[in-house]
């Protein structure tokens, strides 16, 4: 369950990348058109200000058409295959879902508690009774859950019923028709269910913002600790992005909420606490320009000596995307896993700082980085809203102090391993999420499995899991192709961890293993499944003639051992170097030898049957 809930949150933040960078666009449109800024250049019917009004339109296309594009991203997340084809059927099913809805409230509104559905004028900044327009369609304002929920119900017939074969006279109807035929009927009870319940939720809904903007201190404080400290296991996606996105706290979301009337707040010198109470969510940015860079600095003060010039050139780009761009992820998974105890202390301090610094009165979007933070808040509200900034970077300041403070001293005394600490025969390396859940899972592994010892060694040999595009397996080998032939161990590394030799071609790699392959491989497919890799991992049977013919090479001693091979027969005659490099009969019946005669000058004869023809030729393609 806990994957699940872990695979959702990372596909519900495919489309989230895209609103930081919106959101950029929309702040600066509202900038440059802020009259108290640039003066009468920026009055309406100015060329200036109808210039940054359409860049600004164009930024809104990302939060007006937000349900669509939830619709459209969490397929590309979560569908096993084509996931194009899938994401084009979710959003025809979304718009499907609508037009029932519309209809449906159109001509029997008044039995949903509806009854002005066709008088009602859908106007900007409203509440509009709960309706909205999604695509030039008048529905029910189910904001991104509605999205989800279809998109959801689409994934899985996707899923389950994409490749279905059906009969020749229905072929046209295969694949995605297939997949939007039942989506569409689907959508009819569940049209029927939202027009019913929605607006009941709607109610909830109205209640639960209510709650949660008074909530104060406390509400503050979980909120901004849950957010950091589920970090790790990816549904901190679900807790923010119905904040920021959704409309747990104001209708369409807080981020969209704030740039809407960021001209107004810039215009007013009433305290943000008054003019934007419910927007005291979203300042945890903050930990992001003030609490990492001085984490980084404790790093870099705990290191070695002799690695230091080499932690810093890996800590300094760290603090400054941190800082600039508010992108964390190698300094978290880097201190998460050596001392998960230090994460949890971040998390209390920096629900601390958010939490102080709401108090003396801090509202805003501030969800990324400076960039991001300065466009939206800084530069548009600092004439007449400085106090409050000037507070917030003094509150900054003290909690990075004292969070450099708590970092040092627990990592001097516990000793733990962060950057700049390790061996001295190991490199100074910051790790990334995908990393970190590849440590976690080969921790997690049992040390006592001789084929999980193996499978982890091959894999960090390999270069990871994240480094490993295809895996399967035939006979006796591993087949791998890698994404980086750079990162891959030396074939004395391998030979060290029980592999008999390594076969390179370019990007594809054969780990000669042995007859315990299939037990190598399922362990390193568990390993892989637990790191949320994208590797395609295959345990299914390799062509027949090539199982053996690979299997037999490998007995005889390896193609180096090999000098001449010929087909006789129902037989497999090889010509070998040293005769005390083939392996022994039982191995050779294991892979469908009837029988093993060796002869005088070094010669091998396999009995396979009436395919040795064919076994020959693979044999000598892999010579």
């Amino acid at each position: 369950m806990m994957q699940k809930l872990q695979r959702f949150g990372a596909a519900m933040f495919v489309p989230v990348m895209l609103f930081s960078f919106a959101g950029i666009v929309v702040a600066l449109g509202s900038l440059f058109n802020n009259p108290t800024l640039f003066g009468s250049i920026a009055n309406p019917g100015t060329a200036w200000n109808s210039v940054w009004d359409t860049i600004s339109a164009g930024g809104w296309t990302v939060f007006n058409q937000e349900g669509i594009l939830f619709a459209v991203g969490l397929p590309i997340g979560l569908a096993n295959r084509s996931r194009g084809r899938a994401a084009m059927e979710s959003v025809i099913t979304y718009l499907t879902f609508n037009y029932f809805v519309g209809a449906i409230l159109s001509h029997w509104g008044a039995a949903f508690g509806v009854p002005n559905f066709d008088k009602t004028q859908i106007v900007a900044n409203s509440t509009n009774n709960g309706l909205t327009m999604i695509a030039g369609i008048k529905t029910l304002d189910t904001s991104i859950v509605g999205a989800l929920v279809i998109a959801g119900i689409v994934i899985y017939l996707h899923n389950h019923y994409f490749d279905k074969k059906l009969p020749e006279w229905l072929g046209t109807f295969q694949g995605s028709t297939y997949v939007y035929f039942l989506s569409f009927f689907a959508m009819i009870p569940l049209a029927v269910l939202t027009c019913w319940g929605w607006p009941k939720v709607q109610m909830g809904i109205t209640g639960m913002q209510h709650f949660m903007v008074n909530s104060g201190v406390i509400g503050i404080w979980i909120y901004t600790f849950l957010n950091r400290v589920l970090i790790p296991t990816g549904l901190h996606h679900l807790l923010y992005i119905p904040f920021q996105f959704g409309p747990a706290v104001v209708a369409g979301g807080l981020q969209p909420y704030w740039l809407k009337h960021l001209t107004e707040y810039a215009a007013s010198s009433r305290p943000l606490s008054q003019l934007a109470p419910q927007c005291g969510f979203q300042i945890y940015g903050n930990e992001k320009i003030f609490l990492v860079p001085a984490i980084c600095y404790a790093f870099y003060v705990t290191a070695k000596k002799n690695k230091k010039k080499q932690t810093s050139a890996l800590l300094i780009p760290a603090a400054l995307t941190s800082i600039l761009a508010g992108v964390t992820e190698p300094v978290d998974f880097t201190y998460l896993f050596a001392a998960p105890v230090l994460w949890i202390i971040y998390s209390v301090l920096s629900a601390t700082m958010n939490t102080i610094m709401w108090c003396f009165g801090l509202r805003g979007n501030m969800t990324d980085g400076a960039i991001g933070i300065a466009s939206m808040n800084w530069i548009p509200l600092w004439q007449n809203h400085w106090k409050t900034y000037v507070m917030e970077f003094i509150v900054g300041i003290i909690f990075a102090v004292i969070t450099y403070f708590i970092f040092k001293i627990m990592i001097e005394k516990f000793n733990y391993i962060t950057p700049g600490r390790e061996a001295d025969d190991e490199d100074v390396h910051l790790l990334n999420k995908k990393e970190y859940k590849e440590k976690k899972a080969a921790q997690a592994a049992n040390a006592g499995d001789p084929y999980i010892e193996r499978a982890t060694a091959y894999l960090d040999l390999l270069g990871g899991p994240s480094n490993i595009a295809e895996l399967s397996s035939c006979a006796t080998r591993l087949r791998v192709t890698v994404n980086d032939p750079d990162k891959l161990g030396s074939d004395a590394e391998f030979k060290a961890n029980k592999a008999v030799s390594v076969v390179h071609h370019g990007k594809a790699i054969q780990v000669i293993v042995g007859l315990d392959v299939p037990q190598v491989l399922e362990s390193m497919q568990g390993l892989i499944k637990k790191s949320d890799s994208d590797a395609k991992v295959s345990s299914g049977a390799d062509n027949p003639y090539i199982e053996r013919a690979t299997g037999y090479v490998d007995l005889l001693g390896g193609s180096a051992n090999i000098q001449a091979i010929i087909s006789c027969s129902t037989r497999v005659r090889a010509k070998v170097v040293d005769m005390a490099k083939v392996a022994d009969d039982n191995a050779f019946k294991k892979l469908d030898a009837k029988e093993v005669e060796r002869k005088d000058g070094n010669e091998v004869d396999i009995v396979v049957g009436l395919d040795a023809d064919q076994v020959v030729d693979e044999m000598k393609g892999l010579l």
